[in-house]
């Protein structure tokens, strides 16, 4: 679903055409899932954990069938400024 003011356009599932701009922030890792195997009687016993990276994202533009889609800036990082040492 956009709304956009007065403007309402639902998909079913999707809307045709429309375009999501987003920016990745970085990625997380979630809880800790603990696995563990068993066999009765055979004293085997396996215990092992698992964390699943997931990837942060903020939407910056959300954009309808039609509309030419905005680019967002590009932000540079910038190199820390090495300071000259009397060498």
């Amino acid at each position: 679903m956009i709304a956009n003011g007065e403007k309402l356009t639902i998909g079913n599932p999707t809307i045709d055409g429309a375009i999501v701009s987003a920016t990745a922030k970085g990625d997380i890792k979630d809880k800790k899932i603990v696995v563990f195997k068993y066999k009765p009687k055979v004293r085997y016993r396996k215990k092992t954990g698992h964390r699943q990276l997931h990837t942060k994202l903020t939407i910056d533009t959300i954009s309808q069938p039609g509309e030419k889609a905005e680019k967002p800036r590009k932000t540079r990082k910038r190199k820390k400024e090495v300071s000259e040492s009397g060498t």
